[in-house]
């Protein structure tokens, strides 16, 4: 394709060698926790030295905020999807429901952002994904190679006062509030249901999201 990104080659074994790792953490954190897995195993898995490793992600913990990132991007990028279709509620619902499939997948990486987030009390800097790394984790996703990443909490403000200005939800509501519970819900349910009963996310996001809107127009009316 002409479009089509030209890297160099020290670019490619960049993002071939930090996606690998990547794909090998995710692969074991289905069955067990981050912990358990020595540097010197998953560089003996990933077939490089553990001072390539070090060059690549300088901790451990480094890899679950660049899996973090990557989950992010992707988000992100359905979100943007959504956006460009509707507006308001049913974007911040589509959020929600994509990320449902994206649990139900793997678990155990949730589990682990979610572990490392509650850590990250300094709130460090998530490692960059560059252009490579874009092109080869999400080739079916068009353009995300340019796709400018913003948090996830920017797309759900973003929506949400879109929800406000068309009438979805009260003038006056408060949007604070709206902004911890949604957090809350995006995190809290798959925390509490992912391992006994994931295929249940989808359907508690919703019911959980209906009690937000219908609590935010009661006090907003109050």
């Amino acid at each position: 394709m002409a479009n089509t990104p030209r890297f160099s080659l020290r670019e490619r074994k960049f993002a071939r060698t930090r996606l690998a790792l990547a794909e090998i953490v995710t692969h074991h954190l289905e069955n067990a926790p981050l912990d358990s897995l020595s540097v010197k195993v998953l560089c003996e898995r990933a077939q490089i030295s553990e001072a390539t490793f070090f060059n690549y992600f300088p901790r451990k913990d480094d890899l679950v905020a660049y899996l973090d990132k990557l989950w992010s991007l992707e988000l992100n990028w359905y979100g943007r999807q959504a956006a460009a279709q509707q507006q308001g509620l049913t974007v911040i619902e589509a959020l929600f429901r994509y990320n449902a499939i994206q649990v139900q997948k793997k678990p155990g990486l949730m589990g682990e952002i979610i572990a490392y987030e509650a850590r990250d009390r300094e709130h460090a800097p998530r490692p960059a994904i560059t252009a490579a790394e874009r092109a080869l984790a999400f080739s079916d996703l068009p353009g995300i190679v340019e796709f400018e990443d913003e948090s996830l909490e920017v797309v759900l403000r973003a929506a949400l006062q879109q929800a406000i200005d068309r009438g979805e939800l009260p003038a006056n509501t408060l949007q604070p509030a709206a902004m911890v519970g949604l957090v809350s819900i995006f995190t809290g349910v798959p925390l509490a249901i992912m391992h006994s009963n994931p295929a249940n996310i989808g359907p508690m996001y919703r019911q959980q999201l209906e009690i937000l809107w219908s609590g935010l127009r009661a006090v907003a009316g109050a």
